[in-house]
């Protein structure tokens, strides 16, 4: 790739290890950062006390250990100096007439920083206080090693004069801690942390170790390199399985795929720094804590094949299981929000219009859901068929036979003769199939809803998606319109498989046949007359471009803070294998002039719950002007092609 779009290359590592022998030790780190370097790695680590190993005991108060130490130092500092990386090694320094467990720092050379740990655990198996100083006992500010005078401090931070990035380090038992340091270090602008550990296995052990990892770079919004102490630690008493872990802001990138003696994953600083910027909360009084800050040159990775999963589809969880759960969880808070509105404003009754789509039926089933929250019988829901000039037979039969299954109460209502004579009243060819032949057709149906909600004292419920209102595809003041809206905020992606759920858990027999044959039906909002067999000839996706790409688009913009050109880059890794690079460009342009221009639609769209991450309300989640230009985003659509 041409631009580093502000990833950064990061590895977990675990060398060869002879406990006590220093200068075998470095050796198997050089051998590593060579390789890791070959990847393109840009940050290194290793684990805790890695120079010597943890497992040393009181051979740490040997001085001929800690000199040794300082030996060994040199060379990893001469046979390194050549690479552009970043390392982050453990040993034990000397230090104020006392011991410390410390991260040293290096880059080309050059010992950047003594990061002493703070936290020492002294309890059932670790014995650290009786070996080293903890933090809080350190006098001076620097000190020299290796002839060279070293920044000393727990609250150094290192930040890149090229990237966004801000590197703080935290050392084992400091993330068992209440409040690591790590917490402190972000609130002061660390966008990675780095562990360096030797954390013993037992039982349990490790998805503690991965929890606690996960869950401190999600509240740090933060990426977080974990490196723990390997096999070949002493087993005197314990044993060390060398768990490494790269994570970021709650997600696990990679873990224990050690090739080489370690693993890597790029992070996303831009990411990162979006989801800070957008949270104003993180930064909320912030404690200051007078760190220090070391700058180097080290840049963002360019030009290699990124090393981390873009997911195509990233509404839809990729677990079968996880994307179960995830449609019985927003079918119960779209079911809650309808509920809830219909106890407040005491309808009894809800209005839908059903088309034998997608949409419609998972707001029908949505509806059924909150009815039986509200213990309210099901002939309460009026479901209204108004076939047009498009309905196929496929979905005016499923309609019927939907509803049929329900048990709810039906009216069909064609809206042929009304649109007919709307167009002769205001002049209009029947046979020019334009955007007035359309939209007459969807706000007659709307017309009908309210008039019909307003005769029996009910709520119409809205049927249009996510992905529909980002898109504009709904006809102003016609689908556009509802009373409450409780597909608002699922996106046309997830549609899908929350009606192929209902089916497989919910339902049995004939209905789950229609749900199922529903599912496969192409979207279409069958305005336009079907072809010669009375199948659907208006297909929605021919018009707007793939859903698939288009929520992918929705999904980076909206909830990471991407730009086209970015969007596109990551679009092209994520369906390499689906869509031509030219189609994605376009589509990724369509795109753009849609959202910015349909902002209008948005400004005034009813009420609707919000469901997931992504929410284009403008009383919540999205407050953008209706008349904002799009020209800068298509000028930078324009530049990926030059």
């Amino acid at each position: 790739m041409d631009k580093s779009f502000e990833y950064i290359r990061v590895a977990s590592a675990v060398p060869s290890l002879r406990v006590a022998e220093p200068n075998y030790n470095v050796k198997e780190m050089i051998k590593i950062a060579f390789k890791a370097a070959e990847q393109g790695v840009k940050i290194l680590v290793f684990p805790e006390l890695s120079m010597t190993g943890y497992t040393c005991q009181d051979l740490f108060h040997q001085k001929t250990l800690t000199d040794e130490c300082q030996e060994a130092l040199r060379v990893l500092l001469e046979e390194t100096k050549y690479l552009n990386m970043l390392i982050a090694l453990g040993m034990p320094v000397r230090a104020d007439s006392q011991l410390f467990n410390c991260a040293a720092v290096i880059k080309e050379g050059k010992i950047l920083g003594l990061i002493p740990k703070t936290y020492l655990p002294n309890y059932k198996e670790f014995y650290e206080k009786r070996w080293f100083a903890p933090a809080c006992k350190r006098i001076s500010e620097t000190i020299n090693l290796c002839d060279q005078e070293v920044p000393f401090n727990e609250k150094l931070l290192f930040k890149d004069d090229i990237s966004p990035l801000c590197l703080g380090i935290e050392i084992c038992e400091d993330l068992w801690a209440p409040i690591p340091p790590s917490s402190y270090h972000s609130l002061n602008g660390a966008n990675l942390i780095l562990n360096l550990s030797a954390s013993n296995d037992l039982a349990g052990k490790t998805e503690y170790r991965r929890d606690l990892v996960r869950l401190q770079s999600s509240k740090c919004i933060s990426a977080y390199v974990y490196s723990c102490a390997g096999e070949e630690e002493s087993t005197t008493d314990l044993v060390f399985s060398g768990h490494c872990m790269v994570a970021e802001n709650g997600i696990l990138l990679e873990e224990d795929k050690i090739w080489d003696g370690f693993l890597y994953s790029d992070i996303d600083l831009e990411k990162l720094d979006n989801e800070r910027v957008s949270l104003n909360t993180f930064m909320n009084k912030t404690e200051k804590k007078d760190y220090k800050y070391v700058s180097f040159n080290l840049g963002c990775s360019e030009n290699l094949r990124l090393k981390r999963f873009i997911d195509p589809r990233p509404f839809v969880p990729s677990n079968p299981e996880a994307r179960d759960r995830r449609a019985a969880d927003l079918i119960n808070m779209q079911a809650t929000g309808l509920a809830q509105r219909m106890k407040k404003i005491n309808s009894k009754k809800a209005i839908l219009g059903i088309s034998g789509g997608l949409d419609s039926t998972l707001a029908l089933l949505v509806t059924i859901e909150a009815f039986k929250k509200l213990k309210m019988p099901l002939t309460k829901i009026i479901a209204v068929i108004m076939p047009g000039f498009g309905t196929s037979q496929r979905t005016y039969k499923n309609a019927h036979a939907l509803i049929g299954e329900l048990g709810v109460s039906v009216r069909e209502i064609s809206i042929k003769e009304a649109c007919l004579q709307h167009y002769k009243d205001i002049s209009h060819d029947i046979y020019n199939h334009n955007v007035v032949y359309e939209n007459a057709q969807a706000r007659e149906r709307t017309q009908i809803l309210m008039d019909i909600a307003n005769q029996e004292g009910g709520l119409v419920v809205g049927t249009g998606d996510l992905s529909e209102l980002a898109l504009g595809w709904c006809t102003y003041n016609g689908d556009h319109m509802s009373m409450y809206g409780v597909n608002s905020g699922v996106p046309k992606t997830l549609v899908r498989y929350m009606v192929k759920w209902y089916a497989d858990y919910k339902t049995s027999g004939q209905m789950q046949k229609i749900l199922l044959d529903i599912c496969q039906t192409p979207v279409s909002p069958e305005l336009l007359p079907p072809d010669k067999e009375g199948n659907i000839s208006q297909f929605t996706e021919q018009s707007v471009g793939s859903y698939e790409l288009n929520d992918f688009f929705l999904y980076n913009m909206i909830r990471n803070g991407y730009g086209p050109e970015k969007i596109y880059y990551l679009a092209k890794i994520a369906f390499k294998d689906e869509y031509d690079q030219d189609l994605i460009y376009e589509t990724l342009k369509k795109f753009y002039k849609r959202f910015f221009t349909q902002q209008f639609k948005r400004s005034c769209m009813p009420d609707g719950v919000k469901v997931g991450s992504v929410s284009l309300s403008p009383r919540g989640d999205w407050k953008m002007p209706s008349d904002a230009s799009f020209e800068l985003w298509i000028k930078k659509c324009e530049n990926i092609k030059k």
